[in-house]
C-alpha cells in the first residue's frame, strides 16, 4: 500500500537549505543523524506532464524523471509579504493560466516555485 511521497530536492549547499526549510519557512523535520533532516511536507498533489526525456537525474543506478518542486499557498500577496519579513528573494510574479506564481531562492541560489492555484485542486479528495 502507497502510504506517502518522499520528494528529493538536489542542491549545492544542503546544510544552508536545510536551515532555510527549518528557520525560515519553519517546515519541521525529524533528524536522522549526520546533517539529514526528512521534512513534513504540507498536503500535496502532484501532475504528470510532458517531457522530451532530457530532464531527468541518474538516482541509484537508475534514471528517474525529473521533477519541479512548487508550494502552494491560498494569498500569494500575503505569503511574500510574509517572506519579505524573513528576507526572503523572490523573483518576479507571473499569472499564468493555472495560477500565480513566483520562486523562493534558497540559500543555495536554486530556486523552489510558489502559487496560488487558480486551478481546481486535489488536495480535499
Amino acid at each position: 500500500m502507497i502510504f506517502g511521497t518522499h520528494v528529493l530536492i538536489y542542491t549545492t549547499d544542503p546544510d544552508a537549505d536545510r536551515a532555510f526549510f527549518r528557520d525560515v519557512l519553519d517546515f519541521r523535520g525529524v533528524d536522522i543523524g549526520h546533517g539529514w533532516i526528512i521534512f513534513k511536507l504540507p498536503p500535496s498533489e502532484f501532475a504528470l506532464h510532458p517531457g522530451d526525456g532530457q530532464f531527468a537525474q541518474r538516482h541509484a543506478g537508475h534514471t528517474m524523471p525529473g521533477a519541479l518542486v512548487y508550494l502552494m499557498c491560498d494569498d500569494l500577496q500575503v505569503t511574500l509579504a510574509d517572506l519579505a519579513k524573513k528576507n526572503v528573494v523572490c523573483t518576479e510574479i507571473e499569472t499564468e493560466n493555472w495560477g500565480i506564481r513566483t520562486t523562493i531562492k534558497m540559500p543555495s541560489g536554486g530556486e523552489i516555485g510558489l502559487y496560488q492555484p487558480t486551478h481546481q485542486t486535489a488536495l480535499d479528495l
